[in-house]
């Protein structure tokens, strides 16, 4: 099994997409997804929820599938379980998104290996794990903590020396 590591550049260049499906996002208002969702929107980006399970997320129509939305999306952050991680990158590839972040906070998150070897195969740039909050400009305490505990052991991505993903 190759190593889950992503690149800084890999992460700006996806936090640079205004606009990109959160697939998974739940339905539950008191969970980790939707604060990130919350987050996320309150910062600008256009959010695109993706559950099959509910209408609406905060108000947001929400979308089945990701081939199902229009305008489509370039980029997809992935809130699934690695399970079904590798189907929604399928679908992913289906609706020619070309940026891909499985997140990743504790445990395994979204990042399933043969999910992170196909796209790698079709030229789809991959985040293999991390937690957005850690990455966004002013994040809370918590986040900021993190990041610097990350950069302290070592464990927290470094610029890209060779390939995007």
């Amino acid at each position: 099994m190759s190593s889950y590591r992503s690149s800084l550049d890999a992460i700006e260049a996806f936090l640079a997409h205004k606009r990109f499906a959160m697939i998974g996002v739940s339905r539950e208002s008191d969970s980790f997804s939707i604060a990130l969702f919350r987050e996320l929107c309150s910062r600008g980006y256009e959010v695109i929820p993706v559950n099959p399970l509910t209408p609406n997320v905060l108000g947001h129509p929400c979308f089945a599938r990701v081939q199902d939305i229009h305008p489509p999306v370039e980029a997809a952050l992935l809130m699934t379980s690695p399970a079904v991680t590798e189907s929604i990158v399928a679908d992913c590839a289906l609706a020619g998104i070309r940026s891909i972040w499985m997140y990743r906070a504790t445990g395994q998150g979204a990042v399933n290996q043969k999910a992170v070897d196909f796209c790698r195969e079709h030229d789809i740039q991959v985040i293999p794990g991390e937690c957005p909050f850690m990455f966004l400009p002013h994040a809370s305490g918590i986040h900021r903590f993190h990041g610097f505990f990350r950069k302290l052991i070592g464990r927290y991505p470094s610029r890209s020396t060779d390939r995007p993903n």
